[in-house]
């Protein structure tokens, strides 16, 4: 439900802009939203402040009202933050689109017919893309988290027993660095490839297809994501802050349950959701730097050279 009034605002916006200015006002429109950047900033921050002024108190022992109130603030600094990052898959929707014109200019596609095979098959590529992509760097931070909870493991016994070893921050932050880049090689692989193969290897309509259907596939996704990943980092705070009653607070069977549901949310909305604006622009960007030599491995219908 959450992705109806994004898009029909988007689609609205498209048919606008593009009635009065051509592609030229489509760009016009995702420069007027990418205007609100400092808007969106200050309440992107807003969120990760709130978190961490709750795990500072948490961690000084402070009283659990205070907690209370920083987990408060962060609710409302989830909502804020999904707000934003609609505005930044808005105008990344907006920016792909002119980029795809500009694609089209360059390999001179006159149209994008899903009667096309080869169009109809870059299509469903392109739809599936974003699936992928948003898999991969789930289980990326999955394994990330894995291997961080096993070095806590390791360490809390050493720190807290006889031997009192100091913390060893460094190793921690060398296994999410090392696995943030480690675990990206895949997702931007597909990225930057899958327009120069389907380009290259299948002709310019099987590109535009391509470009179309991861378009359209990733604004719903990322939407989709950013709201859920928020709504179940709140329903956690709804449920700790005894919501559903004194019954099912923390420690509680429901508590359990929605620690669950955040769990996946954080990835959703922080990692998944927002990675999907580069899949729409990183694409269209490859395509249109490539564009002069994807016109060229393509047969006058827009089909694969050796077809």
């Amino acid at each position: 439900l959450s992705c109806i009034i994004p898009v029909i605002c988007l689609g609205v916006t498209i048919l606008v802009s593009h009635t009065l200015c051509g592609m030229f006002g489509v760009a016009l429109g995702a420069l007027g939203m990418l205007g609100t950047m400092t808007m969106g900033l200050t309440i992107d921050a807003y969120g990760p402040i709130s978190d961490n002024a709750g795990g500072i108190a948490e961690m000084s022992g402070l009283p659990e009202t205070v907690r209370g109130l920083t987990d408060c603030l962060d609710a409302a600094g989830n909502t804020t933050a999904a707000i934003g990052k609609g505005f930044a898959i808005g105008s990344a929707a907006l920016v792909s689109l002119a980029l795809f014109g500009a694609f089209t200019v360059r390999a001179k596609v006159t149209s994008v017919d899903i009667l096309n095979p080869w169009v109809f098959t870059g299509l469903l590529f392109g739809a599936m893309m974003p699936y992928a992509f948003a898999a991969w760097t789930m289980k990326s931070v999955g394994t990330a988290a894995n291997d961080m909870v096993k070095e806590c493991l390791e360490q809390f016994p050493k720190i807290m027993g006889p031997e009192k070893m100091a913390p060893d921050y460094e190793k921690c932050i060398r296994i999410s660095t090392e696995a943030s880049l480690r675990e990206m090689l895949a997702p931007g692989a597909l990225v930057i490839l899958s327009p120069l193969v389907a380009g290259l290897g299948f002709g310019k309509n099987c590109c535009a297809g391509l470009l179309s259907g991861a378009l359209v596939s990733s604004v719903q996704l990322a939407i989709s994501m950013s709201n859920t990943g928020g709504a179940w980092d709140n329903s956690k705070k709804y449920i700790s802050a005894g919501g559903l009653g004194k019954e099912f607070v923390k420690g509680s069977e429901a508590h359990k349950n929605s620690v669950t549901g955040d769990t996946v949310g954080d990835p959703l909305k922080d990692t998944s959701g927002p990675a999907l604006n580069i899949v729409m622009k990183l694409t269209a960007i490859i395509s249109l730097v490539f564009g002069t030599a994807i016109a060229e491995f393509s047969n006058a219908e827009g089909g694969p050279f050796w077809a």
